[in-house]
């Protein structure tokens, strides 16, 4: 199947590249972001690394970096017409 929207896979892992990114930024090591934030650091190598990681835990680590606010647009329902045509069968 072809797309040219990033598959979920993709999007995780820039999501870690950004995340780690920004970790760096604020000058925190794996260890303290780990402890700050209440995420294990086994998870939060395997984010980095993978850029799998449980929905609970990538909030803790946002809350942490001061970016929790990002994801108030997620699952908006603004406007659906156009998702909403998907599903009739007119």
């Amino acid at each position: 199947m072809y797309s040219l929207e990033p598959t979920p896979l993709e999007v995780s892992k820039a999501l870690a590249k950004r995340h780690k990114s920004l970790r760096k930024k604020l000058r925190l090591s794996q260890k303290e972001m780990a402890e700050r934030s209440g995420v294990s650091l086994g998870s939060l190598k395997r984010f980095e690394n993978t850029g799998k990681i449980s929905l609970e835990a990538l909030l803790k680590l946002a809350h942490l970096s001061g970016r929790l606010k990002d994801f108030d647009s997620i699952f908006q329902t603004d406007d659906l017409s156009e998702v909403e045509k998907l599903f009739t069968n007119k």
